[in-house]
């Protein structure tokens, strides 16, 4: 029987230091560990939205934990439990808050450079191919459509931005902030996990179009940190649906960006209220990926 769970924009955990609030996640310093809550926040155009998403923290945290363990033969990942009676540091007192949306860490020097990985044309990749026939400064065969698959995966680096839009910068650009054998290792890294990804979620009807990757430092080891391919950091289309030239369907929040763009927000935070219809559907394509993908149901549901 599924546990019902309440909806939380943002947690407060008496005797922890909170470490930063971002756009979706609180993350908690624990000493040589962290402790990251997904709430039910919802950024969209870099502003996060007055209205949360059911069950969206717990379906990002459990499809976070497989991927990590999907990927481990690849890379190592920060990744520790989700089981919060494992945790210590007196977090069962607080289960009401954690309970599915929490995973403890190992804590790691955060490198300064997003490892963007596209497969299809689309986004700012797109707007780019119309206007200079390349995307992110690397030429593309003519005649592609919004949509196309590449000729093969693109790794596209981008600086993290504290507030706004994070900036696309060249490989080189990126192996000078890291260093050569970091940035290689990133990139080789985060184009091995997007083909296994992508070859395992074509089986299960999902293309994933493009994603991006967070990596840190531990003992001088490049591992796999932040979140990894979930609704929020990628794009997922229907196989079944998949038409070259048109829009695709989506599973991520692209279904929120297309209806915050019908009225006249001008994109600038704080973010605007979402119908109960559009805050629902968007946890229905959550979780409709997350099952296609994990093969799995979710042991919680909405108070």
């Amino acid at each position: 029987m599924a546990k019902k769970v309440k909806t939380i924009f943002e947690t407060n955990i008496p005797g922890l230091t909170l470490a930063t609030r971002g756009k979706v996640r609180d993350i908690y310093d624990l000493g040589e560990q962290a402790l990251i809550v997904a709430t039910d926040r919802l950024s969209a155009f870099d502003s996060v939205l007055a209205t949360p998403i059911p069950l969206k923290g717990i379906i990002l945290t459990k499809m976070a934990e497989f991927w990590f363990d999907f990927t481990k033969d690849i890379i190592n990942s920060h990744y520790i439990t989700t089981d919060v009676s494992k945790m210590g540091h007196g977090l069962e007192e607080h289960i009401d808050q954690l309970d599915g949306r929490a995973m403890l860490v190992k804590k790691a020097k955060v490198m300064p450079v997003e490892c963007v990985i596209r497969g299809y044309l689309a986004g700012s990749g797109w707007k780019e191919y119309q206007e200079k026939g390349s995307v992110c400064g690397v030429s593309l065969p003519r005649g592609l459509k919004n949509g196309s698959q590449l000729p093969k995966p693109l790794f596209t680096p981008a600086t993290k931005a504290e507030r706004g839009h994070d900036e696309n910068i060249t490989y080189e650009q990126a192996a000078e902030i890291v260093g050569g054998e970091r940035a290689e290792k990133m990139k080789s890294g985060a184009l091995a996990i997007y083909t296994k990804a992508r070859e395992y979620a074509l089986e299960r009807g999902i293309i994933i179009a493009d994603t991006k990757f967070e990596f840190g430092v531990v003992d001088d080891e490049i591992i796999l940190i932040d979140e990894v391919l979930t609704p929020d950091s990628s794009r997922f289309w229907p196989k079944d649906s998949y038409t070259p030239g048109k829009s695709q369907l989506a599973f991520d929040k692209q279904f929120v960006r297309d209806y915050l763009e019908t009225f006249g927000w001008d994109k600038r935070p704080p973010g605007p209220a979402l119908p109960d219809k559009v805050a629902q559907k968007t946890t229905e394509k959550y979780l409709d990926a997350y099952k296609r993908l994990t093969g799995k149901g979710l042991d919680f549901e909405p108070e």
